[in-house]
């Protein structure tokens, strides 16, 4: 086995003292910008992980959690957030938080990871890794726990995005709809098994209610409630539309909505419409949705990795339960709409 890389290593690639590269590691604000992407570059380069001895960072004696987000300005991130650090300050820890923001940051962060050793665990909030990022958490030798998506054999928590998917298709199947379009929404710095769970719970719906499916009634776009909007404009120039309309989220189902009112059309008297999530909004739109507890995923996660850390099993999968809301905006369709039962 070779040697495992010290700091000395890093400090001789990067040409500078051992006690400089440890404060541009740690990102010391009396470090030159040019000194630390060297160092930077050497702890990449030799793909060093910093010591728990050298560094005082053996398993719990840090006090902190890292949580890593994808977004921070989507409500479902922000509501598990905050059910994280509630139950992280009433255990005295502290909360790291990195924020990828895009495919640039995330790519920088993977990269970094090993010489950023600064927590007792990882919590990854709402999004999937690959292969060689799942590697690379699993070499700084921290607990990781996820929420909202699975990580290998790792603690996560989350809801049934396939059963969230049936609760919402069959609401509108049991109000006698059959004609139904889908808003599946992409995200890349989300796990794509979650729109995927969502589309095929659409697709076993209606299969089990007898209904062919029809693939022009499905519209894909980017997330974002301007997407479902512009979706909404699709499925209304199609020549036998649909008489419901089931999106992934809450967001771009309120997208949908603003469509068919600029189209003069009544949501629901022409055109039904629910979402999944119970985001704020839903409920001042007076939207039908399924609720999923995003606070109490987050403190789950929370809960899952200070049982990691002080040795306690764990529930290796989580599931919480979402539940169907209805509200003013899903109701039978109109009489003589096409394609009701």
């Amino acid at each position: 086995m070779p040697e495992p890389v010290n700091l000395a290593d890093v400090a001789r690639l990067a040409k500078v003292s051992p006690a400089t590269a440890s404060r541009a590691l740690s990102d010391h604000p009396h470090v030159a910008a040019a000194t630390r992407a060297r160092v930077w570059g050497a702890a990449r380069a030799l793909e060093y992980v910093v010591s728990p001895d050298a560094a005082g960072l053996a398993r719990g004696t840090t006090g902190r959690i890292a949580v890593v987000v994808p977004h921070l300005s989507r409500w479902w991130f922000g509501a598990a957030l905050e059910g994280l650090s509630e139950v992280l300050r009433e255990a005295g820890r502290d909360l790291l938080l990195y924020h990828l923001g895009d495919a640039a940051a995330r790519r920088a962060f993977f990269a970094e990871l090993p010489a950023r050793r600064r927590a007792d665990a990882v919590v990854l909030l709402g999004f999937g890794v690959d292969d060689a990022e799942r590697a690379r958490l699993e070499r700084i030798g921290v607990g990781i726990v996820s929420a909202g998506t699975r990580i290998g054999h790792h603690p996560s928590v989350s809801i049934d995005e396939r059963v969230a998917g049936r609760q919402a298709v069959d609401h509108l199947l049991h109000l006698g709809h059959r004609r139904i379009g889908m808003i599946v929404t992409t995200d890349p710095e989300l796990d794509p098994g979650q729109p995927a769970g969502r589309a095929a719970a659409y697709r076993a719906a209606l299969a089990d209610a007898g209904v062919g499916y029809d693939p022009a009634l499905t519209v894909c776009v980017p997330w974002s409630p301007e997407g479902g909007a512009r979706a909404m404009g699709e499925l209304l120039g199609l020549s036998d539309p649909p008489t419901a309309v089931y999106a992934h989220t809450d967001e771009v189902a309120l997208g949908a909505v603003a469509t068919l009112r600029r189209a003069g059309l009544a949501v629901p008297g022409d055109v039904s419409v629910i979402g999944i999530d119970d985001h704020p909004l839903a409920a001042l739109t007076d939207l039908s949705t399924v609720a999923q507890p995003a606070a109490e995923q987050g403190a789950v996660a929370a809960r899952m990795a200070l049982a990691t850390l002080a040795g306690e099993p764990v529930d290796p999968l989580a599931t919480l339960p979402t539940r169907l809301v209805i509200r003013g905006s899903t109701a039978p369709p109109a009489r003589g709409a096409r394609g009701v039962s």
